[in-house]
């Protein structure tokens, strides 16, 4: 089984304006995030999956100056352009890793393209892991049978497409492990406070990119636990904003006929 890391990003944010080009360690957000997600060993390809709108030419140009491959897809419908990425690219299935989480556990992703690659389910997600942490996988006949199904266009919040939804066959890992076990520690990136955290973490790691997921939770749980207090602000915010999202919506059974 072919399996890529598509590294879902655009250049649309309006909390953060231009949030995946500021700088961390001396480098655009987005260009770390790519470098980062070498460090996962499981993955074929990995690939920066984007859209059609100019503004994110910019980070077609950054892949491809980095020598990585991309795609531009759908503006407002993710599922449609991470099936079209999975297709470009003859895929058997993908890990989706969102361009806000620069600190995806990468070692969570190989375990992810583990499970997914045994071919029993259709979809892989993460529980017990800090926001921003986990990615998820899904088949490429998953993702082409949920085009058909779902009612909506705007799929800026997919996952409940596959999880909990009864539609598909999933697969939860739980992390148990007491040091990556930490939900309630955000490390996404929406607000400026999102983005003083990630300043702080990649000034204790030396200006390094290529630390692993165990020593950022050492940092964070047992060295510098007051650092996590930097962000903890924006989670209200964060939460309020879900809530506006598009609804997960099928279309009914004789519309499908």
């Amino acid at each position: 089984m072919k399996i890529g890391c598509l590294l879902s990003v655009r250049e649309k944010a309006t909390r953060l304006p231009n949030k995946v080009m500021l700088k961390i360690s001396g480098i655009p957000i987005a260009e770390c995030l790519l470098k980062r997600l070498t460090l996962a060993k499981k993955i074929d390809q990995i690939i920066l999956s984007t859209s059609v709108d100019t503004r994110d030419k910019v980070l077609v140009d950054l892949a491809n100056r980095l020598g990585f491959s991309s795609f531009c897809g759908s503006e407002e419908d993710k599922l449609a352009r991470y099936y079209e990425t999975a297709k470009a690219y003859n895929l058997n299935g993908v890990i989706i890793v969102d361009g806000d989480d620069l600190l995806c556990f990468p070692e969570m992703i190989d375990a992810a393209a583990e499970e997914l690659s045994k071919g029993n389910v259709d979809c892989v997600y993460l529980s017990g892991l800090p926001l921003g942490a986990a990615s998820i996988g899904v088949t490429f006949e998953a993702l082409e049978k949920v085009l058909k199904i779902k009612a909506e266009n705007d799929t800026e919040v997919w996952g409940g497409y596959f999880i909990g939804s009864g539609k598909f066959k999933t697969k939860e890992i739980t992390v148990s492990d007491p040091l990556l076990n930490h939900p309630e520690i955000r490390l996404t990136l929406d607000y400026i406070e999102d983005y003083q955290l990630l300043q702080g973490i990649f000034n204790e790691m030396g200006g390094r990119i290529d630390f692993s997921s165990y020593e950022l939770m050492n940092l964070l749980v047992n060295k510098r636990p007051e650092l996590v207090d930097i962000n903890k602000s924006a989670q209200e915010r964060y939460e309020k904003h879900l809530t506006k999202a598009a609804p997960v919506r099928f279309i009914k059974e004789e519309e499908c006929a």
